[in-house]
């Protein structure tokens, strides 16, 4: 083996381990947790955009947008943690975040409020996001995988 392709499956294996866990238990890596928020976010901007104007639609919207937006913006800063317990509590605020959204986006479906199929997709993708974060939370911890609910809540 060349030393140029130990150097890169070494930073490979390094990443990977930088990553977290999906619920199939695959690591996901920083870099695409980062860009799956984005996108997020982005889907999150456009189906907003597309609401139809009425009061309710408003707020629900502005609600959406918020939640759904600052998933992406505080993994990021997550990721820019300086300790593993700044780590764990801006993970809790992307679990935070990532619920809020699905909830909104669940608003949205009640009321018959945009395309059902797009709305749909934003809402596994928050249920998704939601399950990282609790599963990042844990591992972070060092916790067992068995407690349920909301990693913030159960004291440890």
């Amino acid at each position: 083996m060349r030393n140029a392709d130990f150097g890169m499956r070494n930073h490979q294996m390094r990443n990977a381990e930088r990553g977290m866990r999906n619920v199939k238990g695959e690591v996901v890596s920083q870099v695409d947790l980062k860009d799956r928020t984005r996108v997020f976010a982005l889907g999150i901007i456009g189906l907003v955009e597309d609401l139809p104007r009425g009061r309710s639609a408003d707020v629900i919207g502005t609600q959406s947008l918020r939640a759904g937006t600052s998933v992406g913006a505080n993994y990021r800063s997550a990721c820019r943690a300086r300790s593993r317990k700044e780590f764990v509590a801006k993970m809790g605020v992307v679990e935070e975040e990532s619920d809020e959204a699905q909830f909104w986006l669940d608003l949205l479906v009640e009321r018959g409020l945009g395309d059902a199929e797009r709305v749909s997709s934003l809402q596994e993708e928050a249920r998704q996001l939601v399950a990282i974060a609790v599963s990042s939370i844990r591992t972070a911890r060092g916790a067992p995988r068995s407690i349920p609910h909301s990693t913030l809540r159960i004291p440890h």
